[in-house]
């Protein structure tokens, strides 16, 4: 791509999970659009994911809208690279128009469009889908002494394998999956000590993404009801079932602070460690929108359903439940990718995009 200017109706911004979704019902729909996407190569943020990571459901709960992601060999949950191949194969089965590497850099209003510039030249668009997830925002909490540590600090996103751990003293943070399926692979070659802010909670065996996906979409619909917190916390992969048979998800209560050597509790209990793992989440990737003044005090920018409730030229996909229910999962990004485009088609003064999926 040169850098010139070019028009189109719906611009995407991001060509992960979320970004395709809303390529293939904009193109069901017949729109003019195209989605920008900084990564070199297909995949989206699996592609940065740590090896064993794995999906909640079977390849069948795990799907986008209109094909199928095929069961891995042997069955049981996908792999980050049976991801990262099914996502691949997927935008070339549909033939989205995805531009890549193009960097997006802001968001403005011009006239009745908005403008877009990236490290490739400016577009304008009728509508923006902005679908970049949160992978690029990892969120670290402070707390006093995290500077004076001088071992290693991880965050999830830094986190690529067990083997450049063994043998070493690892703290393990946070009560969520992340933490839990890091936990499993570490523990057996490393010393670990896992700390969370709550005592974590695992699933029962039988409920995965699949019944936490309908619990999302249940809520969300009757604006009450169980969250998913008050089933559990952490789906039982099988790793993660591996690690608690052999006793190894203990947790301990959070540090009070960090030292120079490791970490302290408030009672004066010392732990001397090499390396801290923060498995503690993620913030929305929002900076490009920044010019857009739409923030709220919480940080997140007020919807209505995926549309900015500042600027209804802006429509946000793929966030988490803030923006649809199960929204950063597969099988929901593909569903809140079908509403928002019927809307954006509206929008457009289209007719919508087709029923199913």
């Amino acid at each position: 791509m040169t850098a010139i200017a070019r028009a189109v109706d719906v611009l995407v911004i991001g060509g992960g999970q979320a970004g395709l979704a809303a390529g293939y019902h904009l193109r069901r729909a017949g729109a003019d659009f195209v989605i920008l996407d900084a990564q070199d190569a297909p995949g989206g943020a699996w592609r940065h994911a740590w090896p064993s990571l794995r999906l909640f459901s079977p390849a069948q709960y795990s799907s986008l809208p209109g094909r199928m992601m095929p069961s891995p060999p042997g069955g049981g949950y996908p792999s980050a690279a049976d991801t990262i191949a099914y996502l691949t194969a997927y935008e070339r089965r549909y033939e989205l128009p995805v531009v890549r590497p193009t960097k997006v850099r802001a968001v403005r209003r011009s006239g009745e469009s908005l403008q877009v510039e990236t490290d490739a030249g400016t577009w304008r668009a009728r509508i923006v889908i902005s679908a970049t997830g949160t992978w690029w925002r990892p969120y670290v909490p402070h707390y006093p002494g995290i500077g004076d540590f001088r071992g290693r600090q991880l965050h999830t996103v830094n986190y690529h394998g067990p083997e450049p751990l063994r043998g070493r003293r690892v703290v393990i943070v946070g009560g969520a999956n992340s933490a839990a399926q890091i936990l499993a692979e570490v523990s057996p070659v490393a010393e670990t000590t896992w700390v969370t802010l709550r005592p974590p909670r695992l699933l029962p065996d039988e409920i995965d993404g699949r019944a936490l996906f309908g619990l999302a979409t249940r809520r969300a619909r009757a604006g009450d009801g169980p969250g998913i917190g008050d089933l559990g916390d952490i789906v039982a992969v099988p790793a993660v079932r591996e690690a608690r048979d052999r006793g190894a998800l203990k947790a301990e209560p959070m540090f009070g602070r960090i030292t120079a050597e490791g970490v302290t509790w408030p009672d004066g209990t010392d732990l001397a460690c090499d390396v801290i793992i923060w498995c503690t989440g993620f913030r929305p990737a929002l900076n490009h929108l920044a010019p857009l003044r739409l923030r709220g005090p919480d940080g997140l920018i007020p919807v209505d359903g995926t549309r900015a409730l500042g600027e209804p030229r802006l429509h946000l996909l793929g966030y988490g439940d803030w923006t649809g229910p199960a929204s950063a999962t597969l099988i929901g990004a593909g569903r809140t990718a079908r509403d928002s485009v019927a809307e954006i088609m509206r929008q457009l003064g289209g007719s919508g995009v087709a029923s199913g999926t």
